[in-house]
């Protein structure tokens, strides 16, 4: 099982939009949080020891993730997606971006229809 974290700023569209989408992912579980003070969920230390691996929208993320969370970060691969925050949650472009940048970090995580019935994955 891999446990994964998306960050952005707010956790109202991008991370959120990513947690859901890959929700359904056999052998992952996910979570979501943001980095500004008003954030929906503000990323806690606790989300960070939870996960695997941990994808950020941009860069600036990835620094405020390091600045305030660096004694947490050790062994934990950062990701950044250069996703700039121009969608709305659950915008099916957002998605398609998403499923095409993510998914190849996913590589023991398959999607959903793509076990075949009698599959040793199913």
């Amino acid at each position: 099982m891999s446990n994964v974290l998306f960050v952005c700023s707010a956790n109202r569209l991008r991370s959120p939009t990513a947690e859901q989408v890959f929700s359904t992912w056999p052998g992952v579980e996910t979570d979501s949080a943001g980095l500004s003070s008003g954030a929906s969920v503000l990323l806690s230390s606790e989300q960070v020891d939870w996960a695997d691996i941990i994808f950020v929208m941009e860069k600036t993320h990835r620094n405020k993730l390091t600045r305030q969370f660096r004694h947490h970060l050790k062994n934990k691969r950062v990701i950044c997606l250069d996703i700039p925050d121009d969608y709305a949650f659950m915008d099916p472009v957002l998605i398609r971006i998403l499923e095409n940048r993510v998914a190849r970090f996913l590589t023991q995580a398959r999607r959903p229809h793509d076990e075949a019935p009698g599959d040793p994955a199913s």
